[in-house]
């Protein structure tokens, strides 16, 4: 994934800023940090990845916070126009009731604007914010303020990080991958646990 993320900003360089940060935040498995943090490199003026390019840092930061934003939009209408129906359909597969995905929405409704803005900078997180947030119906002019003044600090971070270290923007990446792992541990053990409460609860109500 490295070497695609590279060789497709050494060929396409802003474009590919660009759109790689869409496709991150419209759910696909795209490093941020390394779209970023390679990005930012190249704006320090010198051979990275055999690379010379003198692309501006600006620039490349403000094009990740326009790509966070239009992949974070598609997300929200996939679930704002699919997610209600889809977990309708096949949440008590996972044990989703119609009352877990009311409270969710009523959550969205009063918490939104604080989970959107805190969302984009957390690990994981930041990919997927935006499905519940569509699911909760979330004002989208909210929602793509609050996706703006998210992403900056982290767009603009990785940015001057990949800038600052240069030809070691590898070490941007590096650094953020063990948070993303904890943040990723910590989110599949609230889900599990969360499984076998909802199990215990169902079983208990057939009693």
């Amino acid at each position: 994934m490295e070497h695609f993320i590279v060789s497709e900003i050494s060929k396409h360089g802003y474009l590919a800023i660009f759109l790689l940060m869409t496709l991150e935040s419209a759910c696909i498995p795209i490093p941020s940090e390394a779209v970023m943090g390679f990005g930012g490199a190249l704006t320090a003026g010198v051979a990275i990845a055999g690379v010379t390019s003198h692309i501006n840092i600006i620039v490349v930061a403000l094009l990740g916070v326009a790509g966070n934003l239009l992949g974070s939009i598609i997300a929200y209408v996939v679930g704002r126009t699919l997610g209600r129906e889809a977990v309708e359909r096949w949440g008590k597969y996972v044990l989703i009731r119609h009352h877990d995905l009311d409270k969710s929405e009523a959550f969205f409704a009063k918490h939104g604007d604080t989970a959107v803005l805190i969302g984009r900078i957390l690990p994981v997180v930041r990919t997927f914010i935006s499905l519940p947030a569509g699911i909760a119906e979330m004002p989208v002019f909210k929602f793509s303020l609050f996706t703006i003044l998210g992403s900056i600090p982290w767009t603009f971070g990785l940015a001057y990080a990949g800038r600052a270290l240069a030809s070691n923007w590898q070490s941007v990446s590096n650094a953020a991958t063990p948070i993303s792992v904890i943040f990723t541990l910590i989110i599949v053990v609230w889900i599990v646990r969360w499984y076998l409460k909802r199990r215990k609860q169902i079983n208990l109500s057939k009693t």
